[in-house]
């Protein structure tokens, strides 16, 4: 019980600092005044999937209590 509380805890800081570098790529793409070059969308993209794939598994690993 402790050992998921202590999950928790963690998976709430994983979700706290995904939501903050969210906001800094957020402000960065809005930032400029011209629209992305492709190679920026395409990497854009990939942070963001990353950070979608990030969740998924802490939330699996939070359920299952193993590592996918």
């Amino acid at each position: 019980l402790r050992s998921y509380k202590y999950s928790v805890g963690i998976f709430g800081f994983l979700i706290v600092s995904l939501i903050f570098f969210g906001a800094i790529v957020y402000a960065y793409m809005t930032r400029s005044r011209k629209s992305l070059k492709r190679g920026e969308k395409v990497m854009f993209g990939a942070i963001i999937a990353g950070m979608v794939v990030a969740i998924i598994f802490g939330w699996l690993q939070l359920i299952e209590g193993v590592l996918v």
